[in-house]
């Protein structure tokens, strides 16, 4: 499949300095569907469009790596109807996206505890998923389900001390090494949605020289003008990574 709605790349963007990878917290699902006097769920659903727009968005930039947010550990306290649905609808986007996205060479993959909690046919679907797309190089997109960045620290952990590495040896590169998805360069540029300012336990580890850009329009609004604003933002930052600038 072909980018459903092929946008121009605004001139103001310089294609040599689009970040090589970005994150996105999806957030205000709930917000948009009850200023509609609709069911929360209608926001999650009203959101694949808003997903997949950015994902296209994100390709036509170049950029080659896209992690988003859909769910994380601390989601499991919603109501119970809410989090069935969630389960569905995820498992339901995979089955629906996830051959248009093979087809133009998106790679899929998942960051998160896959545990007791995430039902089978979830974890199926997802199994699927990351199978059917492992050889394309074109983009990651890289879906946060079941993930915290607490969590991925911890489980990095967990395998240092699994592997037997010496308290001399534990480095950063080597808890690096043993997160979710250690060939992913750490994203440059974090946005989210809705107006919130803060990180929601989100990519806590890759995210250390991270730019930050929150942007008040609720997730199901999002497409990828908005993506471009964020990167044209990220272009007007300056970089020092502790350093000073000439």
């Amino acid at each position: 499949m072909s980018d459903p709605r092929p946008t121009p790349i605004p001139d103001s963007i310089e294609r040599s300095k689009v970040p090589r990878h970005v994150g996105v917290v999806m957030d205000g699902n709930g917000r948009w569907a009850e200023r509609r006097g609709l069911d929360r769920t209608e926001g999650h659903g009203a959101g694949e469009v808003s997903l997949v727009d950015t994902i296209y968005g994100a390709l036509s930039l170049g950029m080659k790596a896209l992690t988003v947010y859909a769910f994380s550990t601390e989601n499991w306290v919603r109501p119970v109807d809410e989090v069935r649905y969630l389960m569905n609808f995820n498992q339901g986007l995979l089955q629906r996206r996830q051959h248009e996205l093979h087809a133009d060479g998106v790679r899929i993959v998942f960051s998160g505890r896959q545990d007791w909690r995430v039902p089978r046919r979830v974890l199926k679907n997802m199994d699927e998923a990351v199978e059917l797309t492992k050889k394309n190089k074109k983009m990651t997109l890289n879906i946060a389900f079941n993930y915290g960045g607490r969590a991925e620290i911890v489980d990095a952990v967990r395998r240092l001390v699994s592997d037997k590495v010496s308290a001399a040896r534990v480095d950063e590169k080597a808890i690096r090494s043993r997160l979710y998805h250690p060939e992913l360069a750490d994203p440059e540029l974090i946005v989210r949605t809705s107006g919130e300012y803060r990180i929601s336990n989100f990519l806590l580890w890759e995210m250390a020289y991270a730019e930050l850009v929150f942007t008040d329009v609720l997730w199901p609004d999002f497409r990828r003008e908005d993506l471009f604003r964020a990167v044209e933002e990220f272009q007007r930052r300056q970089r020092r990574f502790g350093g000073i600038t000439p």
